[in-house]
């Protein structure tokens, strides 16, 4: 059983700085990709930032120049540093990963809890 936990969020003020952590655990032979997306209650869920086994990136629109994404194969976590945060980055921010099980190819591809991240005006 794969499961991803997130840690970090919470109350920042306009201008503001907060990171992001999240740990994969359970029977994975290997990281795909990891990421971060963000959902609010009137908009559907949206990437954040995504970073690949091999340390690809990519960052949705809105954060790009401001969030920074990093993760760490051996230690099955994922990170996001948020830069000059705004009260439009107010959502609950969901980590996503996809990973290969065994050598048969088995993937898993899920979901962590989310955690809130609210940034005042």
């Amino acid at each position: 059983q794969v499961q991803l936990v997130e840690s970090g969020g919470g109350l920042v003020q306009n201008g503001g700085s907060l990171s992001l952590s999240c740990v994969a655990s359970g029977s994975i032979l290997r990281i795909n990709d990891m990421g971060w997306y963000r959902q609010t209650p009137t908009n559907e869920r949206e990437l954040v930032a995504t970073i690949t086994s091999g340390g690809d990136m990519e960052y949705g629109d809105s954060v790009k120049g401001r969030f920074t994404i990093s993760g760490d194969n051996a230690k099955k976590t994922v990170n996001l540093r948020m830069n000059s945060l705004k009260p439009e980055d107010t959502a609950v921010y969901y980590c996503n990963g996809l990973f290969t099980l065994d050598d048969l190819g088995t993937t898993w591809h899920g979901w962590g809890q989310g955690t809130r991240v609210t940034v005042s005006s």
